[in-house]
């Protein structure tokens, strides 16, 4: 594997762009779909993140009890490999899917971010953590007796968006976008080019060139 392939290389490059570029990127090439509903936010919006994704899918259960769900809970967290991002879909918006010692426990085992299409509590606990988790709602109600997670690094689908084990996620105060594990190389590679053209852009306007020229002559604004 090369170092322009390499997961944890090219997570440290997207970790320095940013949700807006990405994006712009992503269109440009005709890519459509990959990103995630504006409700779902960040707790921490002045934590960017990023990563491959690693995927859990849940359901809501009846007639179950406590141990029960949370033995399939930890049984979860302990399968989500370091240096990757949690993307889950658990078909319910009733509980919550995370919490602080569960942040807690994955930021120890070396991931990178959980982003849920559902809910999380325990807020103050995971912003003194400062473990990245993006959600569309809180609640103190937990998923004890009422829900579990069950399919593991399987395609979830969020919103209009269809997310795959090994895509690549980032997360930021704008929102989160998905990027195709097999685009991933050459998206990084054209956001980096990106952002510099729009280093240069931003210089020529701060030196006085009128704005619209500007755009002419680097193709970008």
């Amino acid at each position: 594997m090369t170092a322009t392939t390499d997961p944890a290389s090219l997570t440290e490059r997207l970790a320095r762009c940013y949700t807006g570029v990405v994006h712009d990127v992503m269109r440009d090439m005709g890519l459509r779909d990959f990103t995630l509903p504006p409700e779902i936010r960040p707790i921490q919006p002045d934590r960017p993140f990023a990563g491959p994704v690693f995927t859990v899918r849940g359901r809501r259960v009846q007639g179950t009890d406590a141990h029960e769900t949370l033995l399939a809970w930890t049984g979860f967290l302990s399968k989500v490999p370091a240096g990757y991002v949690v993307v889950c879909q658990p078909n319910d918006d009733e509980v919550a899917h995370m919490g602080e010692l569960s942040a807690e426990t994955l930021k120890a085992r070396g991931v990178l971010g959980y982003v849920v299409d559902g809910g999380c509590r325990d807020v103050d606990f995971i912003l003194k953590l400062g473990f990245p988790v993006c959600c569309r709602y809180f609640t103190p109600k937990d998923i004890v007796g009422i829900w579990m997670p069950e399919v593991y690094d399987e395609l979830v689908v969020i919103g209009p968006v269809v997310v795959n084990p090994g895509d690549f996620l980032l997360g930021d105060r704008d929102g989160t976008v998905v990027i195709p594990r097999a685009a991933a190389a050459d998206v990084i590679d054209r956001a980096e080019a990106a952002i510099n053209t729009e280093n240069l852009v931003r210089k020529a306007i701060l030196s006085g060139t009128d704005p619209q020229q500007a755009y002419l002559q680097y193709g970008k604004f």
